[in-house]
C-alpha cells in the first residue's frame, strides 16, 4: 500500500511538472510571437506612409485583383469571431463570468464590423486580394492572442468579479463605448453623404470631421485603448499599436488627398488627420 501510494503521488507530481513546463514553453512562443508582431507593426508603420493601403479612397490597381466590398470586409474579418468564439467554447478557465464580459467588448465591435457594417456600404467600391488577405492574417493571429491571455495565460485571481469594479476596467469600459459611438456615427455620416449607388466623394465637415479628416478611425483608435485599459494586458496594449501603425499612416494619406480634393473646405475647417488637436 505504502508503494502504491508513494507511486501514486510521484505520477501525480511528473505530471504536474510536465504540465509547468509544457505552460512555461507555450507562454515563451506566445511571448515571442508578440514580439515579432511588435517588430512588424514598426515596419507597417513606416511603410504605409510610403505606401498608402490601395482600398476605399485610396484604391489603386498595383495591388492586383480587387473584388466586391462588402464580400471582402466580411471575409476579412470573420476569422476574429471565428477564433474567439472557439477559444471561448473550447478552453477550461477560471471566473468564466468576468472573462466572457472582457471578451464581450472585443466580439460586439467584430459582430458590428464583419456581419453589419459591410451589409450598409453603398456604391460599387472594390477591395484588393491581398489587403484581405493580409488582413485575415492579422486578424488570426490577434485574436488567437487576446483570447488566450484571457482565457488561458492570465492569472486565474486577475479577472475575478473585483475586476469589473476595478478603475482600470470602469475607465477602459467607458473609452471603449466612447469610441464605438464615434466610429458607428462617423461611418453612418459618411454614407449618408451619398445616395445609394454612387461612387462620389464629398468633403465631411459635421460630428469628430470637424476636428479631424478621420473621425472614424479616431474612434477605433479610442474602442481599442479603451479595451487595452480593460483587460490590462499585453495582448491589449499590442493591439492599439497595430491599430495606429496602421490607421494613422492611413489617416495622413487621407488628409493629403482631401486637401488635395477640397483644397477650400480644409483651409477652412483646418481638421487634424486622427487626433482632435494633436495631429
Amino acid at each position: 500500500k505504502v508503494k502504491r501510494k508513494n507511486s501514486s503521488y510521484y505520477h501525480r507530481l511528473m505530471k504536474r511538472l510536465k504540465e509547468a513546463i509544457l505552460l512555461r514553453m507555450s507562454y515563451f512562443i506566445y511571448c515571442t510571437v508578440e514580439v515579432v508582431m511588435l517588430v512588424l507593426g514598426l515596419v507597417c508603420f513606416f511603410a504605409l506612409y510610403f505606401i498608402p493601403a490601395g482600398y476605399g479612397k485610396l484604391i489603386d490597381k498595383k495591388w492586383g485583383f480587387s473584388f466586391n466590398n462588402k464580400a471582402a470586409w466580411m471575409l476579412m474579418e470573420c476569422p476574429t469571431l471565428i477564433v474567439m468564439l472557439s477559444l471561448l467554447f473550447t478552453l477550461d478557465y477560471a471566473h468564466k463570468p468576468v472573462r466572457i464580459v472582457l471578451v464581450s467588448f472585443f466580439l460586439a465591435h467584430y459582430i458590428q464590423r464583419t456581419l453589419i457594417f459591410p451589409m450598409l456600404i453603398k456604391g460599387h467600391s472594390k477591395m484588393p486580394l491581398t489587403i484581405v488577405a493580409m488582413g485575415m492574417v492579422f486578424n488570426t493571429v490577434n485574436a488567437f492572442l487576446i483570447g488566450l491571455w484571457i482565457f488561458y495565460f492570465s492569472p486565474a485571481e486577475m479577472y475575478s468579479r473585483h475586476w469589473l469594479t476595478d478603475p482600470r476596467f470602469i475607465l477602459g469600459a467607458v473609452f471603449f463605448c466612447a469610441g464605438m459611438f464615434i466610429n458607428i456615427q462617423s461611418d453612418s455620416y459618411i454614407r449618408s453623404l451619398r445616395t445609394h449607388g454612387e461612387s462620389k466623394h464629398y468633403y465631411p465637415c459635421k460630428g469628430m470631421y470637424r476636428y479631424v479628416t478621420s473621425a472614424n478611425y479616431f474612434g477605433e483608435l479610442l474602442e481599442w485603448f479603451g479595451f487595452a485599459v480593460l483587460t490590462w494586458s499585453s495582448a491589449g496594449f499590442l493591439f492599439l499599436f497595430w491599430t495606429a501603425c496602421n490607421l494613422v499612416p492611413r489617416s495622413h494619406a487621407l488628409y493629403k488627398k482631401y486637401a488635395q480634393d477640397f483644397p477650400d473646405e480644409v483651409a477652412r475647417y483646418k481638421p487634424k488627420r486622427i487626433i482632435p488637436f494633436l495631429y
